[in-house]
């Protein structure tokens, strides 16, 4: 919330906009095309997003992924993306938590 200045209603417009973002698919497409140089900038944009979000898990599971395809290195890829799309479901929970939360009146 500090990178928010404390502003709850910042921080849950710009966590629902991750969900609108379409670099998790263009990541995806990337791999299925063996595009390492596409699925490097879009894990890289990721990586950037969910730190700044402070989603610490889907961070740290975009962050695997991101140095092997600055490196190019053979990696089963696959296998990091699904991490990545659990960690973005359970994320998309978490935001859904939060606006039920906020109906209820509570706070972040």
């Amino acid at each position: 919330m500090s990178r928010f200045l404390g502003n709850e209603e910042m921080y849950l417009r710009f966590l629902h906009m991750l969900f609108q973002d379409d670099n998790l698919q263009k990541l995806g497409q990337a791999l299925e095309r063996g595009d390492l140089t596409a699925a490097f900038e879009a894990a890289h944009t990721l990586k950037g997003v969910t730190g700044n979000l402070g989603l610490t898990p889907l961070y740290e599971a975009v962050c695997v992924i991101v140095e092997p395809l600055r490196d190019r290195k053979e990696q089963d890829y696959a296998q990091m993306y699904q991490r990545i799309r659990e960690e973005f479901r359970r994320a998309d929970a978490f935001l859904e938590q939060l606006k039920e939360a906020r109906r209820q009146g509570g706070t972040l």
